[in-house]
């Protein structure tokens, strides 16, 4: 086990261009996963699951857990820091900045071959999800191993796709973001969901042996292009919400109110415009017309996804399609 790091520093760029991360497992192989997260300072989520993920095995490597082996090699980086915001910086540099970062985090990452980044939302608190941007057959078929409630397929070309994402399109392999929660935040929640859903691709994809899950099947609704519903600000104001993510919601079901940030004054109820999962609700309360307050997934299939499988099956025989 290596892990690559500044004693006393929190620079993300080491002298030799260098990202600090966890490399664990047998060195002589080319990693198998690499897990990334927090490239931008504020994804608290990802950086405390990351952080006690490599802590995991790394007691498996060290023999702290001897029920368990580690069969591949893991690259895990929980956080890089981060860039030049309030240093003094000026634009230009912390622009080149985040393109080096981005860089460098691509050269440690882009021999694996399953990568995963787990991507922040700022303003809008996410289901845990797992999210496949142009995805081919073996991506549709892998996002079930997380076990996570959804997969959203999105395009490729949107401005919410994740840095990482685009850059490690062209290397091959396998890509995945994971979304839970809210940046800037610790939703404890939601970091477990994360965390049990990395154990079970651990395992499911035989990268540690000897984990002892819950066997059988598990239903996780599958979302295509035409099946996310953005929910719009339709007035500006302060929005205010009883609701919670990962429940279904009705058509016509309220999600929230917009008040006046002066009179206090209700200004206009925000409705489900359409039936299913609300997967993404707001909770950064100054709105503006045109902001996104919701996203509602409307299921048009499920998918029953395996726990096990033999090791090697190929990916087209892990699951089954019921309409």
């Amino acid at each position: 086990m290596s892990i690559k790091t500044i004693p006393g520093s929190t620079t993300w760029l080491r002298g030799d261009g260098a990202v600090p991360h966890h490399d664990v497992g047998p060195r002589e192989r080319a990693p198998r996963l690499a897990l990334v997260a927090d490239l931008q300072g504020q994804e608290l989520n990802g950086m405390f699951v990351l952080s006690r993920l490599a802590a995991f095995l790394r007691d498996i490597e060290a023999g702290r857990r001897r029920d368990l082996r580690l069969r591949e090699r893991v690259l895990v980086i929980p956080s890089v820091g981060a860039a030049a915001e309030g240093q003094g910086a000026s634009v230009q540099r912390i622009a080149w900045l985040r393109w080096a970062m981005i860089d460098a985090v691509v050269a440690v990452t882009q021999a694996a071959y399953y990568r995963v980044a787990i991507h922040p939302s700022p303003d809008v608190e996410e289901m845990p999800q797992a999210r496949l941007y142009a995805p081919n057959d073996d991506e549709r078929a892998s996002a079930c191993l997380f076990g996570l409630p959804a997969v959203i397929e999105r395009p490729l070309d949107l401005d919410e796709t994740p840095v990482l994402v685009r850059a490690w399109r062209s290397r091959g392999g396998e890509n995945f973001a994971l979304q839970a929660g809210q940046a800037s935040g610790l939703q404890t929640v939601h970091c477990e969901s994360l965390f049990r859903a990395l154990v079970a691709f651990l395992d499911r994809t035989g990268i540690v042996e000897g984990l002892r899950l819950a066997n059988g099947e598990e239903e996780l609704e599958y979302f295509g292009l035409r099946q996310v519903f953005v929910v719009l600000a339709e007035q500006s104001g302060i929005f205010s919400s009883r609701q919670e993510v990962g429940r279904w919601v009705q058509a016509g079901e309220e999600l929230g109110q917009v008040y006046d940030g002066f009179t206090g004054g209700a200004r206009a109820r925000v409705i489900a415009p359409v039936a299913g999962l609300l997967a993404s609700l707001r909770r950064q309360p100054l709105l503006r017309e045109g902001d996104l307050v919701a996203r509602i997934l409307t299921p048009a299939r499920t998918i029953r996804c395996e726990r096990s499988r033999p090791r090697g099956e190929r990916h087209e025989r892990r699951f089954g399609l019921r309409p």
